[in-house]
């Protein structure tokens, strides 16, 4: 072959690779690709489960410190997570998807403690502000760090730290930083382009405690709270997306769909307020029925977390609940297993022999978890009843604790949350089809958007395919010349 015959095969190849390696995007809005932190339930031990929410809930039901700028105790999303392509060039970062915290952080080079292995089949990363061409390190005396974590002895070119302390010991610290965030914008039914942002996030340079040890680590935490620091806050200020994100859970594949945006397909008809100036999304639980027939139990908070894996009750709520949940098997012999969980030996079909719980809230809005969600099946005959006594109540002893409702009670449910409207709903659906999203409302455009599970193995790091990209150019350069 000549040069150019040579240049035009290698040119086709290119081609051929580069569609292959095209990310699938989501909508005139922002669509994250998912994957459950564990891939569903089976094969984990009850011991997962609880170590998993114990880290979470030191962290979310303790103070912290403000610096972060939050309004919100953090709690961490860990169930799933997402990857981002942060600077320039982009290379890609896994983050845990956080519904309570209120900041993105990463794991910075030269960080004193961070995890430098995970066990959920990812490589671990760490961020370089000299390294991106975009990134530079934000001052204290910059607006982001004086609305969020203002300094009292602040002078013009200091840099602005932020540091979190968590109610189990563990603690990260270190700078805010800005940089090019690239995201996945809808742009068609199952399609979506590019579109950059410039995101102030803080930059890890010291971790203690769980935060560095723990198995499933990650590159850090994308906080989807709802202060102005989150990231969906410094979007939607810029005029880029709306203060609406959802995200629907598959219980069984492990995946799901996250997403920045108005849905339009499936319809949520029904929606509970927030409850204003709450650190987390709260909702006002009014009641709750099991197999039809209405507890006997006080109107209480609950707190709406996908991250948190099972559900956790104040002590009085629990007691009812369990009460009611074994009136229709006597015979059941329950015993207590690692402390917490109440287990018990079974060969019928669960969700014959076990009653609905479905939770009330506010503006008549129903929340309806079955046998097979809130039951694990540990052996092939034993199973463990996933609702948890959280001992959370008020001094009074009246019960009116905080719910956390988490994975047990959201899974295969598509949630709404609406910031702009101050509400939240929800949707029994099949977290392993598609979804649609709003577009443009001016003309009333909607584009469909899948369901996705991250895998590490058949993903090309941002930073790799720039290489590829640079080496191909190259050659087709020399042999054209």
């Amino acid at each position: 072959m000549d040069n150019w015959s040579n240049g035009c095969l290698i040119m086709m190849l290119f081609l051929i690779l580069l569609m292959s390696f095209v990310v699938d995007v989501k909508g005139g809005n922002l669509m994250f690709n998912v994957k459950h932190k564990y891939g569903g339930h089976e094969g984990l031990s009850l011991k997962d489960f609880k170590e998993h929410d114990n880290f979470r809930h030191g962290r979310m039901l303790n103070a912290i410190d403000f610096k972060l700028g939050g309004n919100g105790l953090p709690t961490d999303a860990a169930l799933y997570y997402t990857r981002l392509a942060v600077g320039t060039p982009p290379k890609d970062y896994h983050v845990q998807v956080d519904t309570g915290s209120d900041i993105l952080w990463l794991n910075c080079v030269g960080c004193k403690g961070c995890p430098t292995k995970s066990n959920l089949g990812i490589d671990l990363m760490s961020y370089e502000t000299k390294a991106s061409a975009t990134g530079r390190s934000v001052a204290c005396d910059e607006q982001f760090c004086m609305l969020n974590t203002p300094y009292s002895d602040c002078k013009a070119g200091m840099p602005c730290h932020f540091q979190v302390s968590y109610g189990d010991g563990s603690k990260t610290a270190g700078f805010f930083v800005k940089d090019n965030i690239q995201f996945d914008q809808v742009s068609g039914d199952l399609k979506t382009t590019y579109m950059n942002g410039s995101i102030t996030f803080g930059c890890s340079s010291q971790q203690s405690g769980e935060l560095g040890t723990s198995n499933q680590a990650v590159d850090g935490i994308l906080g989807f709270g709802r202060a102005s620091s989150s990231l969906l806050s410094q979007l939607a200020s810029t005029g880029k997306v709306k203060k609406i994100f959802s995200h629907c859970l598959d219980g069984k594949k492990g995946g799901g769909i996250f997403t920045i945006g108005p849905v339009v397909y499936p319809q949520i008809n029904h929606t509970t307020p927030l409850v204003p100036d709450a650190p987390h999304y709260n909702v006002m639980m009014k009641g709750i029925d099991v197999g039809g027939q209405a507890l006997d139990i006080p109107t209480t908070m609950a707190i709406i977390d996908s991250g948190t894996t099972l559900a956790y009750l104040p002590h009085v709520v629990y007691n009812t609940l369990m009460n009611k949940l074994i009136e229709r098997q006597p015979q059941l012999e329950i015993r207590l297993v690692e402390k917490s969980f109440r287990c018990f030996d079974y060969t019928g079909k669960i969700d014959d022999g076990f009653p609905v719980v479905t939770f009330k809230f506010a503006d008549s809005v129903s929340l309806t978890v079955y046998p097979h969600d809130y039951l694990f099946q540990v052996r092939e005959t034993q199973w463990c009843i996933g609702w948890q006594d959280s001992g959370m109540q008020t001094k009074d002893g009246s019960g009116r604790g905080i719910t956390l409702l988490g994975d047990l009670a959201l899974t295969n449910k598509l949630v709404v949350y609406d910031i702009e409207k101050q509400t939240i709903g929800w949707t029994e659906y099949d977290c392993s089809s598609t979804i649609k999203l709003n577009y443009e409302e001016s003309n009333g455009s909607a584009y469909a958007v899948a369901a996705h599970n991250i895998s590490s193995a058949h993903n090309m790091d941002s930073t790799m395919f720039f290489t590829f990209f640079l080496t191909i150019i190259s050659v087709l350069f020399i042999l054209l010349k």
